[in-house]
């Protein structure tokens, strides 16, 4: 045993079949929620890369690990440094990640910083077929691991089967799953579809190696502690099974009751003595809503009410941390020493301490310089650029309290968990109609119900506005509505609403604003839209809008915020648009690192790398026009 496993929790029986198989072997692993996945494969890591018989071990780069987040990649990532021994150098990535670098490799003039997550995914697994891990500096993998397999639909299914069916003679592979927690069946549009993918993967994967799967089970939970964090569990292996709406209603119904146990009730979200015991967590603890309207309506009343929290974004959503153009921002040179990029990052305000060692490491990977130990920071910044940047130096998590969908939690878990009450059955066949997928829903109950390690509770859905989309594509934008198709009363903020091409307040005192950024504003902080003038930007734009933070302009609304303002705005083709004076009720979601246009930047005073702060917006913005108060007012 090395130091490594000192703290480490000893294996089971069921683990260590896990971590014991030959790393040729094709395994898969049926794991319940809690059941210590990440655990087993850490050390499961550990044993491929010969901590058992170095003679039968792995390079690092001979294992391909894929996770579906970035929060995943970081948890195995600080649980291998923490518990891990040879496996030290395994890279966990996200398969968005992965796939870019698959095609930076293969076709390194092509623009995929640009292109769709979808569409770089499909490109990545058609350059796979065509042999992109067999060129260049590429090495195909010996061994793939992939936690929450159920998860595997459509094209990354696709990208998954393409890798192992390429090199089914000469790879192993371990994929973790549980059916019962398969959530996702909702980004496949067509019903019919959406069934026959639910356990596709497990079947192909039945089919494909008929001689050679090695299928395992993990069954005892460790994460639940308590009696009433154990509740649903039971329900798992029904959940593993259940395709018939009918079945799937009656176990949705029964986690619904054990759920809303009396005893395990909270007060309305606005009841100050819910709010302070939200206030003052000693705990993690989260929020877990259904859909992404409930969570903004939620994360509204919570700001509200000064409590701190963080909204979960997107997955896909993956911004650049703010340290990165400050370090670039704070010196000329081309190359940095470890030593200088130490005292670098250490002048650099941030809201925890930053592991220098971990991120070292991590950048000097995708940024490697011309000395041997050199941090190149013209590859950095065009890591940062090219949607390079590594999913291992994204910042960590550190508020207690986090609004989050059950889809974004997923694979998480917390001291507390609150859920908010479910519809019943009926309810449910009345809002959905023939859309309705019980199987999923249930599953998405089980999963929330999953998520604690102590607590349990739940508490009453607050009423929500009329969310509707603009236009008839399913991705319209995103606004607040009334009964009458014609009302507006706001809009939903989303990534890219701030535009990137300048630098904030570039024209009026860049680098002062870039201070400013740093130090005054914060996660959570409300911000203001207001209108600079009545003329439109194009055609099919809104006029423009300034970005305000205390009556301070620290940004200005993008093209892609306008257009999106010009779709809601523009309720028939002989609808004239009105435009608010000012947008209410948005917050900072968080400072990150973007690059655009080096001449302004230069003329704003930030150096010539193109780079800068910039801030990210989240939430519901409410329309307030003066005119149309004053109507009202009358």
């Amino acid at each position: 045993m090395t130091d490594a496993y000192l703290d480490s929790p000893a294996l089971t029986a069921e683990q260590r079949a896990v971590v014991e198989q030959p790393w040729d072997a094709r395994v898969l692993v049926t794991a319940q929620a809690g059941a210590g996945k990440t655990h087993t494969l850490v050390r499961r890591l550990d044993a491929l890369c010969g901590h058992g018989d170095p003679e039968e071990a792995l390079q690092a780069a001979e294992i391909l690990v894929l996770t579906f987040s970035r929060a995943a990649a970081r948890e195995l990532r600080e649980r291998i440094a923490r518990h891990g021994d040879r496996a030290r150098r395994v890279r966990a990535q996200t398969f968005d990640a992965w796939a870019y670098g698959v095609l930076a490799q293969a076709c390194p003039d092509g623009e995929w910083g640009s292109v769709g997550f979808d569409d770089r995914i499909i490109a990545a697994t058609d350059a796979i077929e065509k042999g992109a891990l067999e060129i260049g500096d590429s090495v195909p993998p010996a061994h793939v691991m992939i936690d929450e397999v159920q998860d595997l639909l459509g094209v990354r299914r696709e990208l998954v089967e393409a890798v192992l069916d390429r090199y089914q003679d000469s790879c192993g592979f371990t994929m973790v799953g549980d059916a019962a927690q398969s959530v996702y069946g909702f980004q496949i549009k067509d019903p019919s579809e959406r069934a026959d993918e639910t356990g596709r993967f497990f079947d192909w994967l039945r089919c494909s190696f008929p001689d050679d799967l090695v299928e395992l089970q993990l069954t005892r939970n460790f994460r639940a502690v308590t009696p009433e964090a154990r509740v649903a569990l039971a329900h798992g292996p029904g959940l593993q099974q259940v395709t018939d709406a009918e079945e799937a209603g009656r176990l949705y119904e029964e986690l619904r009751d054990l759920l809303l146990d009396p005893a395990n009730a909270l007060a309305d979200l606005t009841d100050p003595l819910t709010l302070n015991k939200l206030r003052n967590l000693s705990d993690t603890c989260a929020i877990l809503t259904r859909d992404n309207r409930q969570a903004l309506v939620v994360s509204d009343i919570l700001h509200k009410h000064g409590v701190e929290h963080r909204l979960r974004r997107p997955l896909e959503e993956r911004p650049v941390p703010y340290w990165v153009a400050e370090l670039l921002r704070r010196t000329e040179a081309t190359g940095l020493t470890e030593d200088r990029f130490r005292a670098l990052l250490g002048e650099i305000p941030l809201p925890y301490e930053p592991n220098a060692d971990a991120l070292w490491t991590v950048l000097r990977r995708v940024a490697r310089g011309a000395g041997r130990n050199v941090l190149d920071l013209d590859r950095l910044r065009r890591a940062v650029a090219d949607g390079r940047f590594p999913d291992e130096a994204a910042d960590p998590e550190t508020t207690r309290l986090v609004v989050s969908t059950v889809h974004r939690a997923k694979g998480l878990e917390f001291d507390q968990v609150i859920v908010l009450t479910p519809p019943t059955v009926a309810e449910l066949r009345k809002q959905h109609k023939e859309e309705l997928d019980l199987p999923a829903e249930a599953r998405a109950l089980y999963v929330a119900m999953t998520r604690a390690r102590h607590d349990l509770y739940h508490v009453g859905s607050p009423e929500l506005p009329k969310f509707r989309r603009a236009g008839a594509r399913s991705n319209g934008r995103r606004y607040v509505g009334g009964w009458k198709s014609w009302e507006r009363f706001g809009i939903v903020a989303e990534a890219g609403d701030v535009c990137r091409d300048n630098p904030p307040a570039y024209d009026t005192g860049g680098a002062e604003t870039q201070t400013y950024l740093l130090e005054q504003v914060h996660p959570g902080d409300e911000v203001v839209l207001r209108r600079r003038h009545d003329m439109p930007t194009g055609e099919y734009q809104s006029p423009p809008y300034a970005l305000l933070h205390r009556g301070r302009e620290i940004g200005e609304m993008s093209e892609r915020f306008r257009q999106g303002m010009f779709q809601v705005q523009k309720v028939s083709r002989t609808w004239e648009p009105w435009w608010p004076d000012e947008i209410h009720g948005l917050r900072i979601d968080t400072l990150e690192t973007v690059t655009g246009s080096i001449a302004a930047g230069a003329n704003a005073g930030l150096g010539d790398r193109g780079v800068w702060i910039a801030p990210r917006i989240t939430g519901i913005g409410w329309y307030r026009s003066a005119d149309r108060d004053e109507e009202q007012r009358a």
